[in-house]
């Protein structure tokens, strides 16, 4: 799965799970503005280890970013 599908609807809205994530939300857009290794930030973040489950950590880093990304949009009156 990537992080599109994560980011498909047409309408401005927040689900239930974008509320309960938040901090995750910010702590992803964070580190990927001060350009922080993605594996770091999946291990942080996301508690994934990288070194134990590396195509997991990275999907779900890419997907989830994605959708932070979709989000931040969101908050701000734009689309996804």
């Amino acid at each position: 799965m990537t992080g599109r599908l994560l980011c498909h609807r047409t309408e401005p809205t927040l689900t239930p799970y974008d509320r309960e994530h938040a901090v995750t939300c910010m702590r992803l857009l964070d580190a990927d503005a001060e350009g922080a290794d993605w594996r770091e930030v999946a291990e942080i973040a996301l508690r994934i280890d990288p070194s134990q489950e590396p195509v997991r950590a990275r999907r779900t880093h890419e997907s989830h970013l994605v959708r932070a990304k979709c989000v931040s949009r969101m908050a701000t009156g734009g689309w996804c």
